[in-house]
């Protein structure tokens, strides 16, 4: 069953990758990529003059309007392919290309209604999942720099928002209340916090600060191990000491001091693709979160995800630190290219963006995890726990070295 099962697929994707051929003949379709919301293939064809292309199953659990991504995708990769054909750069810089059907489609669905896409393959070019060196973290500050430089005269309204919400840090904070009062009712519904000795793979003691008395929301809930308590405690009191703080980007772009642009949604470092040979960045893929945005949240986001070498999965919070040196690199390779459309307000507020989206996703991973792990995919019951603890001990290092990193944005302007 299982053997017929994997004939009939394998029959499937040659079927499909084949309806965006126009030259050669697929040989073979194979899982490609780590990427944990589309399904990814690499198709490989017989032909000299394109040998690969990306094959794509959109996740319309996630994605629920596929045709507005395409739309978007087009339009944004059709605007930079004449930018860069107006002014061509110095050195190697590829957007991948949205490639049509036969029959000049920029999608087709198979017999389950599946939703698939095809997009053109950066040749010689690789991706990492950790930030090696600061030439490294150059290379990926100017790659973001270069996507938004790109796409800073392409008028944001061009690009349908479709993932609403995403990106905003007081609807998280909105949803995170409305889980609170919901679990703080019914301390029963907290998804599974267990001590060692009941199952539960159990949590390192908090390394850091010291903790807090016990916030009110927490007051009478029964847990099986005194540091867990402290652990969620420590997290509750965390959000609650910055429950204003969450609206510093939204409110100055609701006083006009932030323009809307396009954003890229998920700039992280494997996200970014360097020449196998010069180890240059050329490249920025995973463009389905591209929207209207603030381009400081995609500031923040990169650095938050290429400056914690300890990374998001540790449970060794001790180890949690913002390396200031990277982010001189990062910040130094994307303002080398993103002055030229940058304003004043823009810099003072990329402190704010490298604090707050550190403090968005612990405060996102907290909720589901008050929520009983409902939307990120977890190992164990407090996996979401730990990783919030992670992010916020992200923000405290990136709180207590705010002089010096203003200090570092200061000198670049």
């Amino acid at each position: 069953m299982t053997e017929e099962f994997n004939r009939h697929r394998a029959e499937n994707l040659l079927a499909i990758a084949d309806q965006f051929t126009k030259v050669g003949k697929v040989t073979d379709v194979k899982g490609f990529g780590s990427g944990n919301i589309n399904d990814t293939f690499l198709v490989t064809l017989d032909s000299s003059k394109e040998q690969h292309f990306v094959l794509q199953r959109i996740n319309t659990q996630v994605f629920r309007q596929p045709k507005l991504i395409m739309q978007n995708m087009r339009t944004f990769t059709e605007h930079v392919h004449k930018r860069l054909q107006h002014t061509p750069l110095n050195r190697r810089w590829e957007v991948p290309r949205v490639l049509l059907t036969k029959n000049a489609q920029d999608h087709c669905q198979d017999a389950d209604g599946s939703f698939w896409r095809a997009i053109s393959f950066i040749e010689g070019s690789q991706s990492f999942d950790t930030m090696r060196d600061r030439s490294q973290a150059k290379e990926i500050g100017y790659a973001l720099g270069m996507f938004h430089n790109l796409i800073s005269d392409l008028p944001p309204e061009k690009l349908a928002d479709t993932l609403q919400g995403f990106h905003i840090t007081p609807l998280y904070l909105q949803h995170y209340e409305e889980v609170l009062a919901k679990t703080s009712s019914s301390p029963s519904e907290l998804g599974g916090v267990k001590g060692k000795g009941e199952g539960g793979k159990g949590l390192n003691p908090l390394p850091l600060s010291p903790l807090p008395s016990p916030h009110p929301a927490f007051l009478g809930w029964q847990t099986t191990s005194a540091s867990q308590s402290s652990e969620v405690n420590y997290c509750l009191q965390f959000v609650s000491d910055r429950q204003a703080f969450a609206h510093i980007l939204e409110n100055a772009k609701a006083e006009g001091k932030l323009p809307l642009r396009l954003m890229h949604g998920d700039p992280k470092i494997n996200n970014v693709m360097f020449d196998t040979v010069t180890q240059q960045a050329v490249s920025v893929i995973d463009l389905d979160t591209v929207k209207p945005g603030l381009v400081h949240y995609d500031i923040g986001d990169c650095l938050r995800s290429g400056c914690n070498q300890a990374g998001e999965e540790t449970e060794n919070w001790e180890s949690v630190h913002f390396d200031p040196d990277l982010c001189q690199g990062i910040l130094q390779g994307y303002l080398s290219v993103a002055k030229a459309f940058l304003t004043e307000n823009d810099y003072a507020y990329i402190y704010d963006g490298i604090r707050l989206i550190a403090f968005e996703l612990g405060l996102r991973f907290f909720a589901d995890y008050l929520a009983g792990n409902v939307y990120f995919k977890v190992k164990h019951p407090e996996h979401n726990l730990a990783r919030a603890i992670v992010q916020f001990k992200l923000t405290e290092s990136i709180e207590s070295q705010e002089t010096q990193i203003r200090n570092i944005i200061k000198d670049m302007k």
